[in-house]
């Protein structure tokens, strides 16, 4: 496919080659979780197999970034049903998360940090839902290399690193279980150090163990279910979120989570929510998720000449960021887990409708829009937070540490001057915005997965002594204000960020894709689909293209602060584009050269089974691989 004439010229030199074979294809936003996934496909295993053998490596390695005790989103399809299909492992809110205890608690947000904003963990039972249903291999092959990993050790990234190092006075001074795990004899380790989790390990033999003497692969793998949900795991839970520690509110509290709320849920599958755009489908979570955003965009964009979906030029970053802020309005009131108008909000009528609001200039608004269904109330519009009378910065301030106070997570191969919006943006306090990682795969029979785990991270709670990793923070999502489509209510889940995607041409899958940065997800993979679908770029050179995001909308992370009119661009993008985007009212932040997103992706072509991948080079960390 030829590069698009109205499109800016992708350099010719990629940072690495779009891979192409015929065997199967991996790409993961870590080395070691893309080379598991391939090993398991060259042994044999599926697409499943090796997603699921690759993300319980993820939990081992890239524990700032996601872990067991917090949840996952993935969209696939297999060989034979070729129909886009969610997986959905996103937990519920507890019984006894109301809004009245976080109210009675002296909050009026869900806390940033801490057990008692922890929905019910999902990651580790959608895995092994993934793995019962659609895998080929058993629970303990699979796992064995998640449990090499854990109890033997592996090289710790300096990302990682990095982030222990922000919150080594939490961990000493209030969480002293993370301490014991994350800060061996006081210290945080180097960079390359070779670290190990043998308490995981020991709960994902027991988890193996559980299944023994089943008769058959399904039941033993039920049996793993159930005593992660109704066993030893949720009453280990139970037992330590009693305890009341330090949040990221500066206050202590205990956690509401029971072994009730644990035994009460099951991972699920649903239909994907889709939409067409220039001759694909694209495939993605229901309104629960912030999925169906892209595709309001991209319905959006469709009509619109090509030279205005061209990221890399002024006219085209403002048509994009200017359509992105009208999809992500109708986000702030419209969805979460209940019902969700997606027809009318997808519909022709609608979407012209709004598309006329795209203006010459930059919208410093929000500006929902209006179906026959009523809006929820519109949260909180803050441009900072002052809880305890100390200004908290919003997503869209200073990239500069100091402008957050001086304990932001910096990678150390990076410019300490810049924060990398890339990866988390980690505090003292454990307050994390901008989370994630992700995995794709695809075999040689059609099998194709796109997953993005999340939560649980290092930082999230303190360690469960028992188990090795901690509770997510996921209902920080939600808002204590009655009547937003997104508050907090037992039982629902919170309106979460994760969105992998699935693309599909004439009916047959064609891409998997993702990629980690809470609320930009999405954002960054909408420059993709664009320069890939309409632009004629190669995947890698789509990836390595320079990427933006707008601020200009509620974050989904605490402190739920926004930027009116806020793009965050890397420098890449050029002095010229930069100032035009000035010169029509949009309050540019630079984030670097190479700052934003960590996509990776696997293809196929169902016409002569070539196979694909690509992967991101921000940060020296994501890989693809295969044959």
């Amino acid at each position: 496919m030829s590069t698009n004439p109205a499109f800016v010229t992708p350099s010719a030199d990629t940072t690495r080659p779009d891979l192409a074979g015929t065997f199967g294809m991996a790409a993961s936003t870590h080395w070691l979780a893309t080379s598991t996934a391939q090993a398991v496909l060259e042994r044999g295993g599926n697409a499943f197999d090796a997603a699921v053998a690759g993300a319980f490596v993820l939990h081992v390695v890239e524990p700032h970034l996601n872990g067991p005790g917090g949840d996952m989103t993935a969209v696939f399809a297999t060989a034979e049903e070729q129909v886009p299909t969610v997986l959905t492992g996103q937990g519920p809110a507890p019984a006894g998360a109301t809004p009245s205890h976080f109210r009675a608690e002296g909050l009026d947000l869900v806390p940033g940090a801490g057990a008692l904003a922890a929905a019910v963990p999902g990651a580790v039972d959608a895995w092994l839902l993934l793995l019962r249903d659609h895998g080929t291999w058993e629970l303990g092959d699979v796992l064995s290399f998640g449990i090499g990993y854990a109890r033997d050790g592996h090289p710790v990234a300096p990302r990682v690193v990095a982030t222990i190092a922000t919150v080594r006075g939490l961990f000493q001074d209030h969480w002293p279980s993370s301490a014991d795990r994350w800060l061996p004899g006081g210290s945080v380790p180097a960079p390359g150090d070779v670290i190990r989790n043998e308490r995981w390990a020991s709960v994902l033999d027991r988890l193996v163990e559980a299944g023994s003497g089943r008769p058959d692969r399904v039941a033993r793998i039920d049996a793993a279910r159930d005593a992660w949900a109704e066993g030893f795991v949720a009453e280990a839970i139970d037992r330590f979120v009693r305890t009341p520690h330090r949040h990221a509110s500066g206050t202590d509290h205990a956690g509401v989570i029971r072994a009730e709320d644990m035994a009460a849920f099951r991972a699920s599958y649903e239909p994907a929510t889709t939409a067409e755009f220039r001759g694909r489908t694209i495939a993605k979570t229901g309104p629960w998720g912030q999925g169906p955003a892209l595709l309001q965009t991209l319905r959006l964009l469709e009509p619109l000449d090509d030279a205005l979906l061209d990221p890399s030029t002024v006219a085209g970053a403002h048509t994009i960021v200017e359509a992105q802020k009208l999809a992500l309005a109708d986000r702030e009131v419209y969805y979460g887990d209940g019902d969700v108008p997606m027809d009318e909000l997808l519909s022709d009528a609608y979407t012209d409708a709004r598309r006329a609001l795209i203006g010459e200039r930059a919208s410093h608004d929000l500006r929902p829009g209006s179906v026959s269904v009523a809006p929820g109330e519109l949260p909180p519009l803050r441009e900072t937070y002052t809880p305890r009378g100390e200004p908290v910065a919003g997503v869209g301030e200073p990239t500069v540490p100091g402008a957050r106070g001086d304990a932001v997570a910096v990678p150390a191969e990076d410019d300490p001057l810049t924060e990398d919006r890339g990866e988390p943006i980690v505090m003292e306090t454990g307050e994390t915005r901008g989370d994630t990682c992700h995995i794709d795969v695809v075999d040689r029979w059609g099998n194709i997965v796109s997953a993005t785990p999340s939560g649980g991270w290092l930082q999230s709670s303190p360690t469960i002594p028992e188990l090795g990793f901690c509770l997510g923070t996921r209902m920080q999502m939600t808002w204590l204000e009655e009547g937003t489509a997104s508050t907090l209510r037992p039982g629902e889940r919170p309106r979460t960020t994760l969105t992998p995607t699935l693309v599909l041409r004439d009916g047959e899958p064609v891409m998997a894709l993702g990629s980690p940065g809470g609320d930009q997800q999405d954002q960054w993979q909408l420059l993709f689909l664009l320069r890939t679908i309409v632009g004629g770029y190669s995947p890698q050179q789509a990836i390595d293209a320079p990427a933006l995001h707008t601020t200009s909308f509620p974050g989904s992370f605490w402190p739920r602060t926004w930027t009116p009119g806020g793009v965050v661009v890397e420098d890449r993008l050029g002095d010229d584009v930069i100032a035009g985007l000035e010169e029509l009212g949009h309050v540019v932040t630079r984030a670097g050269d190479w700052a934003l997103g960590r996509l990776s992706c696997v293809t196929r072509d169902p016409a002569t089974g070539v196979l694909g991948a690509a992967a991101n080079p921000r940060g020296a960390q994501g890989h693809a691989t295969g044959r």
